[in-house]
């Protein structure tokens, strides 16, 4: 057998070329922390005559727990509909267990922005706003996204993380909130630059467009629906074995991530 039937590194290979059913890679981090808000949490939404619009988390058919089953790994949802980078460091987190060390993860997908830039207008910032205590960064996006990194980092020092675009939108979106929504993408390019062992999911560059014919099959109201989120999970667990594939020398150890071990020449 040769091995490259099942290991590629083509460099002419862009992330999402090779869609994986079983998540490939992502299967070597035995215990994975989704961080996020509504789409990271399988949030349905509800209408019917004379009663008002309902929302609710189903984290059985979010994505994570989707790619839980593909990939045979344990996935936690620390996620919520509403979700912003500010309310998670400043009380949610905390109120919930997030940073209890018996569930630190290997590795982290954080899924954030929605709410923080479309909904609280919130100023996207910049990684200069990021300090080393991080209880001094600065009140913007970056800021309050960062800390939830950097406290991460502290509970599970050699932890890998994937931090998510937005989707594209169609042609139909506001200039300013397609605006918004590529400043949000440059941050996390910026983010996986200035933290180690971090990398982006980057589904507005290499996704599909979330356009009419996206909403017809895979949404039901304003939120995806099961297939929808379905989805999304071959996509996240195709994009981490993308990632790992092309960096395996930067993966050899990650078996050891949350014990006292490591191998050292």
């Amino acid at each position: 057998m040769d091995f490259k039937q099942i290991f590629s590194r083509d460099p002419e290979e862009k992330p999402l070329d090779i869609i994986k059913d079983d998540g490939g890679f992502t299967s070597i981090f035995r215990q994975i922390v989704v961080v996020g808000d509504s789409l990271a949490s399988g949030e349905l939404e509800s209408m019917d005559v004379g009663c008002p619009r309902g929302y609710h988390d189903i984290f059985d058919i979010s994505w994570g727990q989707y790619l839980a089953r593909m990939s045979g790994t344990n996935v936690l949802n620390f996620s919520r509909g509403g979700m912003t980078a500010s309310e998670y460091m400043n009380s949610w987190a905390a109120a919930n267990g997030c940073w209890d060390k018996s569930k630190a993860g290997q590795a982290y997908i954080i899924a954030l922005g929605c709410n923080d830039l479309d909904g609280l207008g919130q100023a996207v910032g910049s990684v200069g706003d990021i300090n080393e205590d991080y209880h001094r960064n600065a009140d913007t996006f970056c800021g309050h996204y960062a800390k939830i990194i950097q406290e991460y980092k502290r509970i599970q020092p050699d932890a890998v993380f994937f931090l998510v675009t937005m989707p594209r939108e169609d042609e139909s979106f506001p200039a300013d909130i397609k605006a918004r929504h590529d400043a949000h993408e440059q941050l996390m390019i910026d983010l996986a630059n200035y933290f180690t062992n971090t990398y982006v999911i980057d589904l507005r560059k290499y996704g599909p467009a979330f356009d009419n014919e996206h909403r017809k099959l895979f949404w039901t109201g304003g939120h995806l629906n099961s297939a929808g989120y379905y989805i999304i999970a071959k996509m996240i667990g195709s994009y981490i074995d993308y990632i790992v594939r092309h960096n395996m020398e930067k993966f050899n150890q990650s078996g050891f991530i949350g014990t006292p071990w490591k191998y050292c020449e």
